[in-house]
């Protein structure tokens, strides 16, 4: 064990995560010049095109130190967004000691001082290092008095590289053998391992991936999965390089892999604890729980006849991607889809364009919701994230929705305009840092249904892209809730039914009615399009028949001839008008969708 260390790389968003990875990997040989493409530890497309990393990868390299002794150094990559905390976190758990890469240019940012704070609870060795030092923006000396202002660390320990030129990659890697302690563990205890992630593949089943604790794990024994109970034989272990490579047996200290025969990633949780059957450990790791989906939108085939290929696709996502939940669901005006459930709103977008891409769907989406605590009249409380299921008003006691709690980094000059966009959003200030003479900390509560819809993006636009933004999960507090209503020719469109809060309800009914008009062809009879709060309407707008002009014929004579041709074309008008129904096409529903983004 002396000449294993595990570790991980944290960072902000686009603060050179994966392109230090790739360094690794080239200077240590796990891969050669001919094979070598950028962010090689990104395998999926929306990865490398959005630069961020959503599912997170291991890989083992041999590491030959300047005193001549050999090392195995594990780097256990994690994803890069607030979205998938909780993998970051186990992740974390696995390791000994984590590199907590800096940009030289933007400094500490939000997501730095979370990931920070993760790796202290876990009483990691945190060597902090300045990246993009090749810059001409890159001011080294101010990131070092922010790291030990900001993380109490000793600035002389950063170490200062260029991923992107390779410089100062062997002198971090002398530091990683030299801080990071090597793992601690008895080989001859009963096994206890963490499962960390796990990946789907289409010959082997599920691939797990542990960190062994104690013990040690070879084919051929039976392990017991903690939280489900679940038994199986293992057939491989190994560890990984950019291929799997078989190993005898894996031991205390190790990260690697068990292939067991393990139909599905679902059988798999992460952050849930290995040990054998024969032989169990006392008692699980500690920080084991169940991840659950905040964000929820029901996803349609545009047409009808690709239903059993959505259910296909969403089944065979989902065996890679555990997080994902759907059930199915049905609207009158949109037919059969499924409602899915996501970790948040990047996850939603990660599926949706892997839903298009490789698997070559059309779809249409309703409006993201979040889960909303209901507390009936007669005590009982149920959970709601489809409008659909809105029990009626008469029967709800209280409602209550999550609320987050957001840390927002940002430069001074920016400080009333993302106060206001947080007060907008039904934010409560809780609290604000001056970090040092330029840069404030913003401690908000906001409630979860606010950030769903472009928050994000109205952040960057109005503090020019500067202010970084992170948040956990709170509680659920109260709030008036209603459900909106769209009616199109006294007809309800269930589609677009959406759960907002009563303050927002007109303004949001409103939007929609007047997307509608946009997008609803005319008719031979007047069509009103309204949105309403049970039996209250609070939006209107009107869609102006088409009209023949039947007076034409009439060139001259007496009044009367022409108003009895109009009075027969109203009468007409109003049958019309009973036995008429109202097609909406596609393109109307994107519209009012696209119209929530756009707020």
């Amino acid at each position: 064990m002396e000449n294993i260390r595990n570790f991980s790389i944290i960072a902000h968003i686009d603060h050179g995560k994966s392109t230090l990875a790739d360094r690794f990997l080239q200077l240590t040989g796990v891969v050669g010049d001919h094979e070598f493409h950028e962010q090689m530890l990104d395998t999926m497309d929306i990865e490398r095109e959005r630069g961020i990393t959503i599912k997170s990868q291991t890989v083992a390299l041999p590491y030959r130190s300047g005193n001549g002794k050999d090392y195995v150094l594990n780097l256990i990559d994690t994803p890069g967004h607030a979205d998938f905390s909780y993998e970051v976190s186990r992740a974390l758990v696995s390791c000994e000691g984590a590199l907590l890469v800096i940009d030289a240019c933007q400094g500490i940012q939000a997501q730095t001082l979370a990931n920070f704070y993760m790796a202290f609870e876990q009483d990691l060795h945190v060597i902090p290092v300045i990246n993009k030092i090749d810059l001409p923006s890159a001011d080294v000396d101010r990131v070092k008095a922010q790291i030990e202002k900001d993380l109490g660390l000793d600035s002389d320990s950063a170490v200062a590289i260029s991923a992107k030129e390779g410089t100062g990659i062997s002198e971090l890697l002398e530091a990683i053998v030299a801080e990071i302690p090597p793992p601690k563990g008895d080989a001859n205890a009963p096994l206890k391992a963490l499962i960390f992630d796990s990946h789907w593949d289409p010959y082997r089943g599920t691939i797990v991936h542990v960190r062994i604790f104690d013990g040690e794990v070879k084919p051929s024994d039976m392990i017991r999965l903690w939280s489900t109970g679940a038994t199986y034989k293992v057939e491989e272990t190994g560890v990984f390089r950019m291929q799997r490579q078989p190993r005898k047996l894996l031991k205390a200290g190790e990260v690697g892999y068990v292939i067991a025969g393990i139909k599905t990633v679902r059988d798999t949780r992460i952050g849930d604890t290995m040990t054998l059957d024969s032989r169990r450990c006392a008692k699980p790791l500690a920080g084991f729980k169940h991840v659950k989906p905040v964000v929820f939108s029901s996803f349609y085939p545009i047409s009808s006849e690709d239903y059993d290929e959505l259910a296909e696709a969403l089944e065979k996502l989902q065996l890679n991607d555990a997080s994902l939940t759907f059930e199915k669901d049905h609207s009158v005006a949109l037919g059969h889809g499924f409602r899915c459930g996501f970790l948040g709103l990047l996850h939603l977008e990660v599926v949706q364009e892997r839903l298009e891409r490789e698997f070559g769907l059309s779809l249409v989406l309703t409006a993201p919701s979040v889960q909303y605590l209901l507390v009936l009249r007669d005590g009982s409380e149920v959970m709601i994230d489809n409008p659909a299921k809105y029990p009626d008003p008469m029967t709800i006691r209280e409602t209550r929705e999550p609320i987050i709690r957001a840390s927002i980094i940002l430069p001074e000059q920016y400080l009333g305009n993302v106060i206001s966009l947080c007060l907008e959003r039904r934010g409560v200030q809780k609290n604000m840092n001056y970090m040092d003479s330029t840069r404030v900390e913003l401690i908000f509560d906001l409630p979860l249904a606010e950030v769903l819809f472009d928050f994000y993006d109205r952040l960057k636009s109005v503090s020019k892209g500067y202010a970084s933004f992170d948040y956990d999960f709170l509680e659920y507090r109260s709030t008036q809730l209603a459900k909106v209503d769209i009616l199109v020719a006294g007809e309800k469109v269930d589609a677009l039914s959406m759960l907002v809060h009563r303050d927002r309800a007109q303004q949001r009914a409103r939007r929609a009615c007047e997307r509608l008009k946009k997008e609803i062809p005319r008719q031979l009879f007047k069509v009103p399009i309204q949105g309403a709060i049970g039996g209250k309407i609070i939006s209107r707008e009107t869609i102006s028949p088409l009209r023949k002009d039947v007076t034409a014929k009439c060139y001259g004579g007496d009044i009367t001839r022409k108003k009895k041709l109009l009075e027969k074309q109203k009468e007409g008008k109003k049958r019309m008008k009973q036995v008429g129904s109202v097609s909406i096409p596609q393109s109307a529903f994107l519209a009012v969708l696209k119209a929530d983004d756009e707020e």
